[in-house]
């Protein structure tokens, strides 16, 4: 055993004992069809900290170096190089549970057979727990929300973007789908071992596929415009066993928090007309028209923002300071450098008047 496990063992002993003997005692955490709690039995188990928002992972860059089995065959410890510690779900022995083989296609976005009266009007969901993560698939403003246009569903959120931009995993799970698939373009599907499946629409690129284990922010391929889109975005996706749900109820996409660790999914979110897929390209016409004049205005102020920026960026690039010694006046910088007092006053945000303190310095070009 080296030094750095010896090290980093003796540290979190306490807290892996604790897991590891109490881990025994606990079913496997191996994703099961019965993961699904009722309400009344969530509120008397779940402590308060998993009502609480979760932040958008940060990933830490530090390797994993060693790692410790506990009384539970799906659930590792890993030690990192940075000196820290966290638990990991073993892949190999998590996709053999029935939950990934049951009802899995990976061609069809769809392969449930579920009525809507077969699904409880509550449903209470683990969406990250100690051994979960969560990563915002892309961080932005949605500019088209989930419901309905030209009474047609839309069912999931758009997310405008670059192409070629990294989508990250939101949840770790099991690729079912990664194809080119009609109206979609490019997508990804990934089943999550809590119930539910993500959507990730219009890659321009898949870097994924079927049977793929990934985890919370891997990419799992690049932003573009395929399919039926009118411009750059990601279309995103959430849906339980079949039917679709607006994303928004789990996800602040302009903050990238997760609003929930334990998400309670009401019948009544599920949209009972989202198992349509998209198959007429007359349909889609309007909403691409539709959809146009939204990606070309949020493109036009992207490209005013970003001139804006390279604007400033190049005048800061070409800035001149003077350090103030005694005797210096405005009048006699703005000689020197070639400028006017007012030009002067305006870049530091003084007057003409204001007393000139030697060794302060200003910006005069």
């Amino acid at each position: 055993m080296n030094l750095f496990r010896t090290a980093a063992v003796s540290v979190f002993l306490c807290g892996a004992a604790m897991f590891v003997a109490g881990a025994q005692d606990i079913p496997s955490r191996a994703p099961r069809l019965d993961t699904l709690i009722s309400m009344s039995r969530a509120e008397r188990l779940v402590p308060r900290p998993a009502l609480q928002p979760v932040k958008s992972l940060d990933p830490s860059s530090a390797s994993a170096v060693d790692t410790l089995d506990t009384g539970n065959p799906a659930v590792k410890i890993l030690l990192m190089e940075d000196f820290t510690w966290r638990y990991y779900k073993d892949p190999s022995v998590v996709m053999t549970s029935e939950f990934f083989n049951t009802c899995w296609d990976e061609e069809k976005p769809n392969p449930f057979h579920v009525m809507p009266s077969d699904i409880e009007d509550d449903v209470t969901i683990w969406v990250v727990d100690s051994l979960s993560e969560y990563h915002c698939p892309y961080q932005t403003k949605v500019y088209s929300p989930f419901g309905y246009r030209h009474g047609r569903g839309h069912m999931g959120v758009d997310l405008p973007l670059k192409t070629g931009t990294p989508v990250k995993a939101a949840f770790s799970g099991k690729v079912r789908v990664s194809r080119y698939y009609r109206g979609y373009g490019n997508l990804v599907i990934i089943r999550h071992e809590n119930g539910l499946e993500t959507f990730y629409g219009h890659l321009s690129r898949r870097d994924v596929k079927p049977g793929d284990w990934v985890t919370a922010g891997d990419v799992i391929g690049l932003g573009g415009s395929t399919g039926r889109s009118t411009g750059a975005h990601l279309h995103f996706e959430t849906r339980y066993q079949g039917y679709a749900f607006d994303p928004q109820w789990l996800i602040d996409f302009e903050s990238g928090i997760l609003r929930h660790r334990l998400f309670v999914l009401k019948k009544r979110y599920l949209n009972a007309a989202s198992r349509y897929v998209p198959e007429s390209d007359e349909e889609d016409y309007l909403i691409m028209q539709e959809d146009s004049v939204a990606y070309s205005a949020r493109a036009a102020e992207i490209a005013a923002r970003e001139a804006e920026e390279a604007r400033k960026a190049a005048e800061l690039a070409k800035a001149q300071y003077h350090k103030i010694k005694s005797g210096d006046t405005l009048g006699a910088l703005a000689v020197k450098y070639h400028t006017t007092v007012k030009k002067i006053c305006s870049l530091n945000g003084i007057t003409p008047t204001t007393t000139l303190r030697i060794g302060r310095s200003l910006r005069v070009r």
